[in-house]
């Protein structure tokens, strides 16, 4: 049996991570549960810096009483860090959601989705899986662009034109884990639309078809 998964949750409702962590002891096998609250800067402290999954609440309440906004700005330091991410959010909004899957994470789940879905997401983020629940899969089928970030639309194309991880990864100065990261969520995302692209040359294929790279970007150097 390989180590248990663990996930951190960032979420401001406590009623709402207890159901989770129930959920999550009821999996088999088990997935332990961080609890964070709302408090984003313990994300990258203690044991939840190394969790698997990080599940995230992108509506947090505002202390001063103002209407919630988006958390987009810590989702996506979250995500240009490598980090496996899940929104799960009372949102089901289809710009929301193709916005958040645009900026790199691994999956959408509205709250009404139980546990039916967000066991199996846990578990598939963890492996750098894709997993579409029926709200995700409406937002998708309601538009059907592939939407990379920079750091994926880069890593692709360093790695189309040096055919190697390691020479992308010196090219843009980051590590081979990153560049494979990058490359990994853009194949989830293609995976996600039912388009998979699982060797390089499906996913040359899918990036020339949506203009996500052109001819001149497969050039060597």
């Amino acid at each position: 049996m390989g180590k248990p998964i663990i996930a951190v949750i960032v979420e401001d409702h406590p009623a709402t991570t207890a159901g989770v962590r129930v959920w999550c002891a009821a999996a088999v096998p088990p997935i332990e549960l961080i609890d964070v609250g709302d408090r984003l800067a313990e994300l990258w402290t203690g044991p939840a810096a190394s969790a698997d999954v990080v599940i995230f609440d992108l509506h947090l309440d505002d202390r001063d009483g103002r209407i919630p906004v988006p958390e987009y700005g810590a989702l996506t330091e979250l995500v240009d860090a490598g980090r496996s991410v899940i929104v799960y959010s009372s949102s089901s909004n289809p710009e929301t959601i193709t916005h958040c899957m645009s900026l790199g994470v691994d999956t959408y789940l509205t709250k009404h989705e139980g546990p039916e879905h967000l066991v199996p997401a846990i578990v598939k983020a963890a492996a750098h899986l894709p997993h579409t629940a029926p709200t995700l899969a409406g937002a998708i089928q309601a538009d059907q662009r592939v939407r990379l970030s920079m750091q994926e639309r880069d890593a692709l194309r360093a790695w189309f034109q040096t055919g190697s991880k390691q020479l992308a990864a010196q090219r843009l100065g980051v590590s081979a884990r990153t560049v494979e990261t990058y490359i990994d969520r853009a194949r989830i995302k293609y995976a996600n639309l039912g388009r998979p692209a699982g060797s390089i040359a499906a996913l040359i294929r899918r990036a020339l078809e949506d203009r996500v790279v052109t001819v001149e970007d497969l050039a060597t150097e």
